[in-house]
């Protein structure tokens, strides 16, 4: 599953400076953490059920998208030779499609295939070292890469070539969203749902101010707060690459693939920030547009009126640059919705 290095620019929680009657819960998920902040309703349920609640909805997930165990649903998918077929639940088959759009809308680029590539280059689960692969190694393991080789057929996902799946782009997000909703449905209306840096809020904390966050520029040595957004009813999502990496013969190469080139991004895009009202949405945006790099994804985000910051390398430092949508929903709450 999605491991704490993924989350590549960091969103640190703003709390109160005075204690707040506001529950916590959390624990380890997806090779990092959750953490949940709500302000119990009355007669609602005790932390005790909440966190069981939360941990069943990450415990099926889990047995769903990752690929860090042989017995999980992708996994076991990933196994089958090419022309198979494999009955799946929907909401594999959800993020399959959300995938898709994403596949197509950036040209190739954003692609839930890259598996085979990852284990290559030394950052999928089968990895054995991270470096430069051979050429010709590179060559055939292309070949098993497209997500347009990927069709769903009823409640059967199927492949026309032997490639594998990984999710990582969008599973943390899809939690957010599920968490989140299923805390309302318990009545949980005032909540802070975090899972491995992905996030949304709803509601108001117990002062009756909004839930705020802050967006960091990414820095090797320390991250330094750049501006705090009160954001409500948004998910927030940082895609980035400063920081799972490697160096061969003074070139960077990153865990993010753009699937065209069968190879990691190299430009001066380092750390990409989406809002949305759906996490998953905001989750699957910000990789688009960090493989998408910071001149294809600028004019994307604006053509697509997402509110997204952008930090890019420079020799001062970094740089960071904002879209219009961005500083419209700044304190109002509104973003792009998944359809």
């Amino acid at each position: 599953m999605k491991a704490v290095l993924s989350i590549l620019c960091a969103l640190a929680l703003v709390g109160c400076s005075k204690p707040d009657p506001v529950e916590r819960v959390s624990g380890p998920t997806m090779g990092s953490t959750y953490t949940v902040q709500y302000v119990p309703p009355a007669n609602g349920p005790d932390a005790v059920q909440v966190k069981q609640e939360i941990e069943t909805i990450l415990a099926t997930l889990d047995q769903h998208f990752s690929t860090y165990r042989g017995d999980s649903l992708v996994s076991t998918f990933n196994q089958l030779p090419a022309g198979s077929c494999q009955a799946m639940p929907e909401d594999v088959l959800k993020l399959v499609r959300f995938g898709e759009t994403l596949w197509r809308e950036s040209g190739g680029a954003f692609d839930l295939s890259v598996e085979p590539l990852m284990n290559l280059w030394g950052f999928g689960p089968q990895s054995r070292e991270q470096k430069v692969p051979d050429p010709q190694r590179l060559v055939e393991v292309r070949q098993r890469v497209g997500q347009g080789h990927l069709r769903i057929d009823g409640d059967l996902l199927c492949k026309d070539v032997a490639l594998e799946l990984d999710f990582d782009s969008l599973v943390a997000g899809h939690a957010v969203d599920l968490v989140s909703a299923r805390l309302s449905a318990l009545g949980i209306h005032n909540q802070l749902v975090e899972i491995t840096g992905e996030l949304k809020t709803l509601g108001r904390k117990p002062d009756g101010t909004p839930w705020r966050v802050a967006l960091e520029l990414p820095r090797e040595d320390r991250q330094i707060a750049e501006q705090i957004v009160s954001v409500d009813g948004l998910g927030v999502s940082t895609s980035g690459d400063y920081r799972n990496y490697f160096e061969e013969n003074g070139q960077r190469f990153s865990h993010t693939f753009d699937a065209r080139l069968g190879r990691p991004i190299a430009h001066s895009l380092a750390a990409v920030t989406v809002f949305d009202a759906s996490a998953l949405v905001a989750d699957g945006y910000s990789t688009l547009l960090l493989v998408l790099g910071p001149e294809q994804g600028w004019e994307f985000a604006v053509a697509q009126n997402l509110p997204a910051v952008f930090v890019m390398r420079a020799d001062s430092g970094f740089i960071a640059r904002v879209t219009p949508a961005f500083e419209r929903i700044v304190g109002t709450g509104a973003g792009k919705n998944e359809e």
